[in-house]
This record gives structure tokens, sequence and C-alpha cells, in this order.
């Protein structure tokens, strides 16, 4: 029986598919990576393996494997990583072997990892997807985070077909001292008003330490969004990207676990593009948001 064990997680580490694509049908985020382009280069390195993987947070992860010979991958931000005490490049593939301990730890940069194996990880399947939802504690081990004691069993699967472009995810965001996300127009950006708007650009925003699956907080020195009227409506639907202005005037960008409906102002939605960017920032990392055209958007896709 081929199986992991855990030795230490970070908080809100969890199993990971690509995500539960009929989620919204049913009330439910899509869930899946917070950084979607690591997560497929993993497979990349693989060349074939699993359709899940673990998905660990900042402080990272220690597990002992057990049983016949296993390739793995990991890859995510820039992590340290031993096995057995020899140092791993990041990211990289290994063979484990039977007793092997893999040691992740904190690196210079990145909030989220992923580690894929050859054989699947064996928890069950919930509306088409193993991802775990940590806001409806669905999917996964138990709708829940992984802690220390657990133990997840490697089985034979259906391989995961590779995406035809999984290459390197770009880390050069991660290095810079201001991170640009570029942002389209919200469904209620018309609250701002033409003078609001245009400040939403003129000062950075930091990342606050408040973050998750949920939603990535913003720290907002101006306090520019204090004064809208209209800050509790009627709910509507909401999608991963969306900047939501909570009732005291907290920006958040809604992520993978994001509710499924929402009742406060939607003012801006980041591009496809740069949503993996933003969740694999770390706290106190300053940001500025830029305009973008639909078009644009498009083509950047």
């Amino acid at each position: 029986m081929n199986k992991i064990v855990f030795q230490r997680v970070s908080p809100h580490s969890t199993v990971q598919d690509s995500g539960r694509s009929i989620g919204l049908k049913f009330g439910v985020s899509a869930s899946g990576p917070m950084d979607r382009p690591s997560f497929s280069y993993t497979l990349s390195l693989l060349g074939e393996g699993a359709t899940s993987a673990l998905e660990f947070t900042m402080l990272g992860m220690k597990f002992t494997y057990h049983g016949a010979p296993m390739h793995m991958a990991a890859a995510g931000g820039h992590f340290a990583c031993t096995i057995n005490g020899g140092v791993q490049n990041w990211p990289f593939t290994a063979q484990l072997q039977d007793g092997d301990v893999v040691d992740i730890t904190t690196g210079p940069r990145g909030m989220y990892g992923y580690v894929r194996f050859g054989d699947e990880l064996e928890v069950p399947s919930l509306l088409g997807s193993k991802a775990t939802n940590l806001a409806a504690h669905i999917g996964g081990l138990d709708g829940r985070a992984l802690k220390v004691g657990d133990e997840i069993q490697l089985v034979p699967g259906q391989p995961a077909m590779q995406a035809p472009a999984a290459s390197k995810p770009d880390e050069t965001a991660a290095e810079a001292d201001e991170v640009v996300l570029r942002l389209l127009p919200g469904l209620h950006a018309d609250l701002l008003g033409r003078e609001a708007w245009q400040d939403l650009f003129e000062h950075p925003f930091t990342i606050s330490s408040s973050t998750d699956r949920m939603g990535v907080r913003l720290n907002d020195p101006e306090h520019r969004f204090a004064q809208i009227d209209e800050l509790g409506l009627v709910s509507d639907a909401v999608v991963p990207g969306d900047i939501q202005i909570l009732g005291e005037g907290t920006p958040v960008i809604l992520m993978r676990d994001h509710q499924p409906t929402g009742g406060y102002p939607r003012i801006a939605t980041l591009i496809d593009k740069d949503l993996d960017r933003a969740a694999q920032l770390r706290p106190n990392t300053r940001i500025r948001f830029q305009s973008i055209t639909l078009e644009k958007a498009h083509q950047l896709l």
C-alpha cells in the first residue's frame, strides 16, 4: 500500500484538482488551485501524473512516503525542500523510496506550492471533483484542511491530460518592489463616481495578512472606499477576481473558494491572467492597479 503521512502541515493546506466546474450550479464555488499555472507545471514536470495534488501554503509541509518507488513533482512560488536531508532545487522532480521524508519549508517568495504524484490521492470525488472547498466544507479530506497525522493513500488512476502550454510560471511579479495588477470595471463601478474611480489607480495598496482561499484583503491607507453610499446591495453572482468592498470599506479580491453570491459592491475584476499572480503575493506586498481594455485582456488570455 502506497501512502503519505504528514508530520507538519501549514494552515489552509488542502487536496486540490482542477476544480468543480459545475459547482456554481449547486451553490458552491469551483475551488481548484489558487495558482493554476504552478499546479499545471507539476504535471508538465512529471510528464504523466495524477489529476489531484497537495496544495500547501507559505510554511510548507513535511511528510513521509511509504510504499513502492513513486515519482513526485513540486512547484509553485519558490520554497526550500529536502528529501532525507538532501537539498533539492526548486521546482523539481524526484523518485521517492519507501521511508523517504520530504520536508518543504518557507522560501524567498510565494504563498502556495504544489506536490503531485504519479499515482492518485485517494479521496472521494464530489460533484465531479476532489477539490477541497474550505468555505463549504466539501471535497478533499472531509472538506477540511490537512493536519498532522493525516494519512492519504496513493492509488493508480486515470492519468491527467497534460496542458498544451504548461510552461514554468512567471515569477517576475513576486520579485518586484511593486506589483501591477490589471483590472476591468466591475458590475458596480458606477457607485464610485469618476473621481473615486480614478483614485483607485492613484495610490498603491498592500496585501493584508488576512488572506485565505476565499479572498485576499487589501490594506488601503487612503480609506478611499469608506464613503460609498451603497455598501449593502441585493445579492447576485460573483466570480473569482472580483474586487468586493466590504461594509467598512475594505477591498477584497475574491479567490477560489469565494461565496457564490454577494451583497457588497464589486467595483472591478482582475483579469484572468493576473489572478494567479495575485494569489502568490505575500502579506505587505505593495500592489498598484492598472486599467485595461476587454480586448487586451482577451489577447493576454
